[in-house]
């Protein structure tokens, strides 16, 4: 059995090559097929997933920390990771035939999601339900061969797990940044779903989903989005860790035009790089810690209170605004060469703000929720904490 740090060293492997991919990413718009192969000889898809289906079930953090290490390779790329291993961690939330249906043939088959409800029709029938609709930023769809799909349900939002033999994928992902991620369309026209396959969104937001009992492991035991936003954060947060490798050696080869002295010796670059640095590692810290508290509360089979599910929804958000502000500060002082296609400065910096756009991580909703529940003031939406 692998431990945490074997995978965080296979992972860290991986980054040269993920470098030297990135460009590809982009180009297919969609992860290569070798780094998906990469992925799966490497293990690291498997680290949350449930050891009962070949998973090594180790505490979701560790997925966090591997997107993270990936992220200085190819922002895409981590994200995909992320979406795809913390996708092996909510399908063992899924009732025990749903999962035994989903690894049915292999350990390693992989899943994309689209969680906003909007586009669904959900029609209940005999023994479960008929889903029709339209989800959009389905990242990482083209290599999954099932979707999980939320849905708006007679009593409120399900999930839904779709084989891609129910689904078709429309390319709809030309975007600015993330390209990699071939974050597309996916359409369903009247598919049955059996009941097994679905699970109401509050079981797995309270963490009493059915995998609770199944596994019985710490994974399974906490809300789910005291960890969920942080799939999304995390590979952020290794773009601005790769923004600052990036800046490091170009500042350590570049000479100023008008003087000729290293950048190296330049005053405003120390400072930049100082602050940038301490940035990223203070985003890595919270998230750290976050993880080790959620983890702690779930070993003693307790629940974290309302108001610490909110800190963790803040603090998810706000790894994602210090990463972006890492990138930021470094791009500006990286020159013209930074805009070439030729330099890793400009798909950092495109990458991570198309990260940053992603509703999971909007700061203004998570910041008002702690801050009313600070003042003493019931949270507006309970539901996203």
């Amino acid at each position: 059995m692998v431990d945490r740090q074997e995978l965080l060293d296979r992972a860290a492997a991986l980054v040269p090559v993920l470098r030297q991919r990135a460009a590809q990413a982009e180009e297919l718009r969609r992860i290569p097929e070798n780094t998906v192969a990469d992925f799966h000889a490497a293990g690291i898809l498997r680290a949350a997933q449930p050891k009962r289906f070949g998973g090594f079930d180790i505490d979701y953090p560790i997925v966090l920390d591997i997107a993270a290490e990936l992220g200085r390779g190819c922002g895409s790329t981590a994200w995909c990771y992320s979406i795809w291993a913390s996708h092996n961690w909510l399908v063992g939330m899924f009732p025990e035939k749903a999962q035994q249906e989903f690894w049915a043939d292999s350990a390693d088959v992989l899943s994309s999601t689209s969680l906003n409800p909007a586009g669904s029709q959900v029609t209940p029938a005999k023994g479960g339900y008929r889903l029709s609709g339209r989800w959009d930023f389905s990242s990482g769809c083209d290599a999954a061969d099932w979707a999980v799909l939320a849905g708006n349900g007679p009593e409120g939002i399900l999930y839904f797990l779709v084989p891609c033999s129910d689904y078709l994928i429309e390319d709809t992902w030309f975007v600015s940044g993330l390209r990699g991620t071939g974050s597309k369309d996916i359409l369903v026209d009247d598919a049955f779903v059996p009941e097994h396959r679905v699970t109401p969104l509050v079981e797995i937001r309270e963490g009493r989903s059915p995998g609770r009992s199944i596994h019985g492991t710490p994974n399974f035991r906490i809300p789910h989005l005291t960890m969920f936003s942080y799939t999304l954060a995390a590979p952020l947060l290794g773009m601005a860790q790769g923004s600052l490798d990036a800046f490091e050696e170009l500042m350590g080869v570049r000479v100023a035009y008008t003087t000729g002295e290293s950048m190296a010796e330049s005053p405003p670059v120390n400072i930049r790089l100082a602050e940038a640095e301490a940035e990223v590692h203070s985003a890595r810290l919270i998230m750290r810690e976050d993880g080790h508290q959620v983890f702690a509360t779930a070993r003693r089979d307790e629940m974290p209170t309302l108001l610490e599910r909110a800190r963790y929804r803040r603090n998810q958000a706000y790894v994602a605004k210090l990463s972006i502000r890492a990138v930021d500060r470094l791009f500006e002082a990286s020159g013209g060469h930074a805009v070439f296609d030729s330099s890793p400065m400009q798909r950092f910096h495109r990458d991570a703000h198309a990260a940053s756009h992603h509703f999971g991580l909007y700061w203004d909703t998570v910041a008002e929720e702690y801050g009313r529940m600070r003042l003493g003031l019931e949270p507006k939406n309970p539901s996203r904490i």
